[in-house]
């Protein structure tokens, strides 16, 4: 076990509540609480008591009472990090928690830094360095998707992916590797064709866990989306009705937005990062023309662009700024949102629905200011990133450092085919296939150092 000190902390959010938690952990966490509780029960010591078992009696500061509390026991290594585990429910007054975490210092434990708890986790090795990630990703969890990927990584199921690439790699390597030694008697022991085989099952695995961080990205951080369209069109209107909320100005005046209005909303478990851009217009506005440029700017940052439509205008113009926003944008989806759908025609609607789409593009029908078909629009957001083909045990990958690493043993894997076709020497494929372990044990800390752990922990909640 990782020999430490005795940490604490309070593990429950600051502030006032009915209960607050506080945290010790190490050798001495027993019997610091010892000194500090008196249980219901006279005579009984939590040194003496079994793990996994709740006391309920007080906390004492020399013969002042500071509080009713239940302990918690946890012995090593069967506790969250491996070592003695003590935990005290108190009550949620700021004073108490205080006044008992600082009784704790006194007695002789030390004030946990952000992630020390978790920390120690990975180092008594209870958890992978992926998973003790993936424990700040699910406190951080603001949808129901980031929350079950979270989950997901947290039990281990992107472990088991980095697992097997890495058991059948230093498989892979032990032949090369093997070959070398016997250099002189010209043996071969891997066969060249079976090697290319197996590392092309690697290259496509590896890229198919880098292409998710797209996704993964967008489930973490919300998926950006940008409104565009001319001014008056009910871009404004929109907003409001996706946010619930009277968040943008709307008016009939012409150019009312001269900025980029930003919100986040989830919407159906998907966080959604909106951007309502000012109307696109030629305008001798300086100001309005400032908040234009940067409208155009967002839409390179989007992932799904919104171009409303207003179907009370003529038809050559509705046609004339969707040839517009074509030019414009590039692997983005686009949907294009024909407003106001219930001041026109049938015919007029009719006319839109027979507008040709291309590839990344949809179409709804919506009147922004009543919400009606707002439902549908939210529906074609959500299949932009394919959501509903995610399966609950499929990894994604949200973490830009496993996407970083793994584009690199990506890289490696690569010049390891290449090498192994083109008849490359062992040795310098054996250095490629170390390459490729050494980034996919950067993953989950199997080759780690101390500034990536401390970049890592430190971003946590103290107490965590």
């Amino acid at each position: 076990m990782f020999a430490v000190s005795t940490i604490c902390a309070i593990s429950t959010p600051a502030g006032t509540g009915g209960i607050a938690v506080i945290r010790l952990s190490g050798g001495m966490a027993i019997p610091i609480a010892d000194r500090v509780f008196k249980s219901r029960v006279k005579g009984k010591k939590l040194v003496e008591q079994a793990a996994n078992t709740l006391h309920f009696g007080s906390v004492y500061k020399e013969n002042e009472l500071l509080d009713e509390a239940v302990i918690g026991l946890f012995r090593a290594p069967h506790s969250y990090t491996g070592e003695d585990v003590v935990e005290i429910s108190c009550h949620g007054s700021v004073f108490v928690q205080q006044q008992i975490l600082q009784l704790l210092i006194d007695q002789g434990a030390e004030l946990a830094q952000p992630g020390e708890f978790t920390q120690r986790a990975f180092l008594n090795g209870k958890m992978d360095l992926s998973q003790a990630e993936a424990v700040a990703d699910l406190i951080a969890s603001e949808n129901s998707a980031a929350h079950r990927v979270a989950l997901n990584q947290m039990r281990g199921g992107f472990t088991a992916e980095i697992s097997q690439l890495r058991d059948q790699l230093l498989h892979f390597i032990s032949l090369i590797e093997l070959e070398l030694d016997f250099s002189e008697e010209d043996v071969e022991f891997a066969d060249r064709g079976h090697l290319i085989a197996l590392s092309g099952k690697i290259e496509v695995l590896l890229r198919k866990l880098a292409d998710s961080f797209r996704l993964g990205n967008v489930i973490k951080n919300g998926l950006p989306v940008a409104i565009v369209g001319d001014t008056n069109v009910g871009k404004s209107t929109l907003l409001n009705a996706l946010l619930n909320e009277e968040k943008a100005i709307v008016s009939d005046i012409h150019g009312t937005t001269r900025d980029v209005i930003e919100d986040v909303v989830t919407l159906d478990g998907v966080l959604f990062r909106f951007f309502d851009t000012a109307g696109l217009r030629n305008t001798s506005d300086i100001i309005e023309n400032l908040g234009i440029e940067r409208s155009y700017r967002k839409l390179g940052q989007a992932s799904v662009v919104l171009l409303v439509l207003d179907l009370t205008t003529p038809a050559e113009i509705i046609l004339q700024r969707i040839h517009d926003i074509r030019k414009m944008i590039v692997d983005q989806h686009l949907i294009l949102v024909a407003n106001k759908s219930d001041l026109v025609s049938e015919g007029v609607r009719d006319e839109m629905a027979s507008v040709g789409l291309k590839q990344n593009e949809s179409l709804v029908f919506i009147a922004a200011k009543s919400k009606e078909n707002l439902q549908t629009l939210i529906h074609l957001m959500h299949q932009s990133i394919s959501l509903d083909k995610v399966q609950p045990e499929d990894v994604i990958i949200t973490n830009i450092r496993h996407y970083e690493a793994l584009t690199k043993a990506l890289e490696a894997i690569e010049r390891t085919i290449s090498g192994l076709k083109t008849n490359l020497s062992g040795e310098f494929l054996s250095q490629d296939i170390r390459e490729c372990l050494h980034y996919l044990g950067a993953i989950t800390g199997q080759i780690t150092t101390d500034e990536v752990l401390g970049n890592i922990f430190k971003h946590f909640c103290i107490g965590k």
